[in-house]
């Protein structure tokens, strides 16, 4: 890879043999390795210098196309990798796996973040068994105001449902618009009930805390059809966390 590679006496290719290319890197690299295997980086060699995380003017590049496709960068990794481990790098390791998890680790759970109108709201992500794109959303005629219809997710009619309007949120368009002006499909599969129902946005899985989680105030207590059982702080959003219990019970009983 690197032009000055020693080449064979024999006058033989530009590239040289792997042998004697994997030769020349172990000495650069038994010669420029510090103490810890990790500081392969600083180390100044020809994929550095000469090869495409330099100034490219190696006279190979143009046969191998990219450093990786190098022998000379192969055997260059393979011999930091089989490196014998440094004492302090045996410290490190045995400081950090002796230390103590982090209490918050332990009681994390996952939730799916999704945004509904102007409201953001929270299920745990077992609840849910697809998250798909859009796609249309066929009415069916005399029906409740929060059934939006039928939807095919993968081959399978489900009902389609506002939970917007089944949480009686504020600020929510029709349900001609609902129909339409969505970008994911969220499918619930929870508590004998599969159903899907549409969002502007989803953010997800994401791992909390149980010290994340807030009790929910007064003021918010009668939002969300009284489902909501804690509140969470993302980024500048409240969060309302909903009962898939209660969730799936309620919309049980209102389906036809």
């Amino acid at each position: 890879m690197n032009s000055s590679v020693p080449q064979p006496a024999n006058g033989g290719s530009s590239a040289g043999s792997d042998s004697d290319q994997t030769v020349a890197v172990e000495n650069r690299l038994s010669s420029g390795v510090g103490a810890s295997i990790f500081q392969a980086q600083a180390l100044s060699d020809c994929w550095n210098e000469q090869g495409v995380f330099g100034n490219s003017s190696c006279p190979d590049l143009h046969r191998l196309v990219h450093c990786r496709n190098c022998p000379v960068y192969s055997a260059a990794a393979a011999r930091v990798l089989d490196r014998p481990s440094t004492a302090t790098y045996r410290e490190e390791c045995t400081r950090q796996y002796a230390s103590p998890r982090n209490p918050r680790e332990l009681g994390t759970g996952s939730l799916i973040l999704f945004c509904i109108g102007f409201e953001w709201l929270a299920l745990p992500s077992r609840c849910f068994k697809k998250i798909a794109e859009r796609r249309p959303v066929h009415s069916l005629p005399h029906q409740r105001k929060f059934l939006l219809g039928l939807a095919n997710v993968r081959g399978e009619l489900l009902l389609c449902v506002s939970l917007a309007h089944f949480l009686g949120l504020s600020n929510l368009p029709d349900r001609k618009a609902l129909r339409t002006a969505y970008n994911r499909l969220l499918v619930l599969d929870w508590s004998n009930l599969r159903i899907c129902f549409p969002c502007q946005q989803v953010q997800g899985p994401r791992r909390f805390s149980h010290e994340d989680l807030k009790v929910v105030p007064v003021s918010l207590a009668k939002t969300c059809g009284g489902l909501t059982t804690r509140i969470l702080q993302y980024e500048r959003s409240t969060v309302s966390l909903l009962d898939p219990n209660l969730l799936c019970s309620a919309l049980s009983r209102s389906l036809p």
